[in-house]
């Protein structure tokens, strides 16, 4: 879904941790700088394209765990397919390339691709807590958090093994796309005028 005018998509997680219900992350996608990316994320945020032909497995971030914490630094998730950092693929069959490197890793809680190297974007990215400039020029960076700062910052301060894995899990339990809804006015006093002119 390409971004109309203004709009930037906006997509949701929903977080457990240890089994319960943590809170919700809201995002804003970058779409007028990295659409290509953007639709990746808000397809597997949604998981409207069905199953993958390649991992026969819904492509789609619900159930995903956040399998690397690192304190100051980032919290990853989306893997999808083995929940360890090994696996994930994105809507695009396989990796597709870095779209660019316009946004820098300037502040904290930004959205980005994680990879294995230069054009391997798959499904797995990471939200930064801190500046992370070594990161500029090989991670796209697509979106920020806008709401749900805490439950980051409570996911970032999981105790975790010498993996950087969390010894409790966290992960996503429901996501999708938020559908911005729009009321015209001018809609709403041309009825009003019509109404009124009726006998």
């Amino acid at each position: 879904m390409a971004a109309s005018g203004g709009y930037k998509p906006r997509c949701f997680m929903d977080i457990e941790i240890d089994g319960k219900a943590e809170g919700r992350i809201v995002f804003e996608l970058f779409s007028d700088v990295c659409p290509k990316t953007c639709e990746n994320f808000r397809a597997l945020c949604t998981g409207e394209k069905g199953v993958s032909q390649k991992s026969e497995l819904p492509l789609h971030y619900k159930g995903a765990p956040f399998h690397r914490v690192v304190k100051d630094f980032m919290i990853q998730s989306g893997d999808f397919t083995k929940g360890d950092g090994t696996g994930g693929e994105s809507i695009y069959d396989g990796f597709f390339p870095d779209e660019n490197f316009v946004t820098k890793h300037d502040t904290d809680f930004l959205l980005s691709m994680a990879n294995r190297g230069k054009d391997t974007n798959g499904s797995q990215f990471f939200i930064t807590t801190k500046p992370a400039p070594h990161l500029d020029n090989k991670h796209t960076v697509f979106g920020h958090v806008i709401f749900g700062k805490e439950v980051v910052s409570k996911i970032e301060n999981l105790e975790t093994d010498e993996k950087s894995r969390p010894k409790i899990d966290a992960k996503i339990a429901n996501c999708g796309e938020l559908v911005l809804q729009v009321k015209s006015k001018a809609k709403k006093r041309k009825k009003h005028s019509e109404s009124d002119g009726k006998s």
